[in-house]
């Protein structure tokens, strides 16, 4: 699905949804289960994804939702297989949950949002010595958890919801949650210590070479969208802008496009992502938004995603993490790591990712190992790009050497076949 994010305005309120995740394990008997006191709060949050046809029984939709973040299989023979060909759930299975209309918390508004503003950070005095709580709203995380504990308790009892005209779901009381120090979580609640945050505050990077107003990473760097195809962009672009849009994906043609002026129907779109000369580490996902919710509380019945923000999945190359991307502004000893980089919105989406938060973890690491080593501030190393810089070759062959790769295998500009570059992805 392509659908745009908004540019009119900006929305501080509308950030990504949190996850409370839990362990729970299939068990060969029914259970029973004590009805929690929240629970009649959330029951018309609670729904499994539409538009999934090829799940034609309630059985299909549980083994699915199951299976899908299963954590251990007991190894139970059977034939039975899921529409992925993965092993059909089975007792004494685990499955850690993480789902969109299960455990996600996804507020977006001024009343409920989950990172608060400079201004609600004032109000509530996090800025006041040992006033700091993480600049977050803490009711928020509350809730958070409610509706994670809410949501087993749907999975194993719950019926269709008249609200969301789940058709197909039925009670399934084969499973038990798990929770205590030797649980999965390690946490006596069941849930796990932290909330999986997928968006947080973020960096902007310095002004460089082509970034005037400071770096960062932009979707055109790693989108496997079309732009050409798709007449959205065609259609609501003003043709200055649409063209500038073509040429920050041209091929090699690129300086041709810029110089020459060409019209954006002659200029060939790359079909990998944009190489960086100073990355510290790669990164792989897709562009996968969770988005705030239309209406508060978060669990009003008939509450949809907020519309116009941009939803669902778009592909995405295997992209770098430039250095330039960990470096704030007017700061010199200090190296950023996590989803805190100078990058958008929207490649949060798919930089948010633990793998990536290990790569960029990685390469912050040693930027800052050595640089102290050699003595020069972090920026230095990428001060004069796109000119060579020496110091900052060592740095990415240091890293490289030690097992954390800064660029995915045969990259190069001279990549223009996705299929023929790295054919089976």
């Amino acid at each position: 699905m392509y659908l745009v994010a908004p540019v009119t305005e900006r929305d501080p309120y509308c950030t990504q949804g949190f996850t409370y995740t839990f362990a729970m394990q299939r068990t060969a008997e029914p259970q029973s289960y004590d009805l929690p006191e929240f629970y009649e709060t959330y029951e018309p949050f609670y729904s499994w994804d539409e538009g999934r046809d090829y799940l034609e029984t309630a059985e299909d939709w549980f083994n699915f939702v199951f299976t899908y973040r299963r954590i251990w299989h007991a190894g139970a023979d059977s034939d039975r297989v899921g529409i992925y060909g993965e092993p059909w759930m089975s007792a004494g299975d685990i499955s850690m949950q993480n789902w969109g209309r299960g455990n996600d918390y996804s507020p977006g508004h001024a009343n409920d949002n989950f990172i608060l503003t400079r201004d609600q950070l004032i109000t509530a005095g996090q800025l006041e010595p040992d006033g700091w709580m993480g600049g977050l709203r803490t009711d928020a995380l509350r809730k958070g958890e409610e509706i994670a504990i809410g949501y087993f308790y749907w999975l194993a009892v719950g019926d269709s919801n008249a609200v969301r005209d789940d058709s197909l779901k039925e009670p399934d009381p084969y499973q038990v949650y798990l929770q205590g120090l030797d649980s999965p979580m390690g946490t006596e609640h069941g849930l796990s210590k932290y909330p999986y945050i997928r968006e947080g505050r973020r960096i902007l990077g310095r002004p460089a070479l082509g970034y005037a107003s400071g770096f960062q990473v932009n979707e055109v760097d790693i989108s496997w969208q079309d732009y050409s195809e798709d007449p959205y962009y065609q259609e609501t672009l003003d043709p200055e802008t649409y063209r500038r849009l073509r040429q920050e994906l041209a091929r090699q043609d690129a300086t041709a496009a810029i110089v020459e002026d060409k019209p954006a129907s002659e200029i060939s779109q790359r079909t990998r992502a944009r190489i960086f000369p100073d990355s510290v580490g790669i990164a792989q996902y897709a562009i996968d938004f969770h988005p705030c919710m239309l209406e508060t509380p978060v669990e009003k019945p008939g509450n949809v995603e907020r519309p116009g923000v941009r939803q669902a999945h778009s592909p995405a190359y295997p992209g770098q993490i430039p250095l330039r991307s960990l470096i704030p502004q007017e700061i010199d000893n200090l190296v950023v790591a996590g989803k805190s980089i100078a990058a958008s919105y929207i490649v949060t989406a798919s930089y948010r990712v633990h793998s990536f938060e290990w790569a960029v973890g990685t390469g912050a690491a040693h930027t800052l190992d050595f640089a102290l080593r050699n003595g020069v501030m972090p920026y230095e190393l990428v001060d004069n790009l796109p000119s060579r810089e020496p110091l900052l070759e060592q740095l990415q062959a240091e890293i490289a050497a030690s097992g954390n790769p800064v660029s995915f295998p045969n990259t190069s500009i001279f990549n223009t076949d996705w299929d023929d570059w790295n054919p089976g992805w």
